[in-house]
């Protein structure tokens, strides 16, 4: 696995809370369709443990149509990220069309019971990317 430039990625910051987004073209199929990976890195770099409870995602293509994605947890759990740590998460998205964006938010619980919404950077799916790599470890 090869490490991502910086510019491979999209980021966004929620308090201390640091998400970075790769999205990569799987398949196309003569403009009638496109499906997409997204692959999704959520940094704890508050001094308290998080947990992740549910995501909320919205893709809307080019030719006006929203797909939702919502649902408890991630791939079947509720991670907990503890400080200083990350979870990472990847998913797949069939769109209409050549292009879409992938935006929303995260909901997750302070080690206090606090509840907040994490922010995901607004993704386009819209370039192919030849590049068949994730994230790098730490």
């Amino acid at each position: 696995m090869q490490n991502l430039n910086e510019t491979d990625y999209n980021v966004a910051q929620t308090e201390n809370i640091v998400v970075s987004a790769y999205p990569e073209l799987l398949d196309s199929d003569d403009k009638r369709y496109e499906l997409w990976a997204y692959c999704l890195r959520i940094e704890n770099n508050s001094a308290e443990r998080i947990r992740l409870l549910q995501k909320d995602f919205c893709i809307t293509d080019s030719l006006g149509h929203t797909q939702y994605i919502l649902g408890s947890g991630f791939n079947g759990e509720l991670p907990d990220v503890e400080a200083n740590e990350y979870f990472e998460y990847e998913d797949t998205a069939v769109i209409s069309g050549r292009a879409a964006v992938l935006y929303g938010h995260c909901l997750a619980q302070k080690a206090d019971g606090t509840m907040f919404k994490i922010a995901l950077p607004i993704m386009q799916l819209s370039t192919p990317n030849p590049r068949k790599n994730r994230f790098a470890t730490h």
